[in-house]
């Protein structure tokens, strides 16, 4: 999605954003994604992550959020990539627009970590039409 982050903080910094995006895993949980914009650390990415995803109209999405996904170059790496952190949280995310129609306008998530600390998003798209990827995991071919 294009736009611009009005609001991004993470735990108590702001940031702006370069890259935000939605992704849904076939097990069922939802992520929204930011890529921070930060000059120190290019692997800086956070996610407000939930299961419980619903749309209560055509143009409203809810997320309730239960754990964010921290990423940064101090991270543990897995073939090369860093892990996130997984940290338990409570929160929520709330999405206008349909991603049937390719409009998305906004998206407002805020949650708490269990040590207090907050993170805030809001996300105002530019009124370009998203961009809509279908990824279907495989049998890995690396023996």
């Amino acid at each position: 999605m294009t736009g611009t982050c009005s609001t991004l903080k993470v735990a108590g910094r702001d940031f702006s954003c370069r890259t935000f995006a939605y992704a849904h895993s076939v097990n069922g949980r939802a992520y929204f994604t930011i890529a921070l914009d930060d000059p120190a650390d290019q692997s800086h990415i956070v996610s407000f992550s939930g299961e419980n995803g619903r749309r209560t109209n055509e143009n409203l999405y809810d997320l309730t959020v239960d754990r964010m996904l921290l990423n940064s170059k101090n991270q543990p790496k897995a073939d090369g990539l860093p892990v996130p952190a997984i940290v338990k949280s409570a929160g929520r995310c709330v999405q206008l627009g349909n991603f049937a129609t390719g409009h998305v306008t906004s998206v407002v998530c805020s949650a708490t970590d269990r040590s207090g600390r907050k993170y805030d998003l809001r996300f105002e798209s530019d009124g370009s039409p998203i961009t809509v990827r279908r990824v279907n995991p495989s049998a890995p071919t690396i023996r």
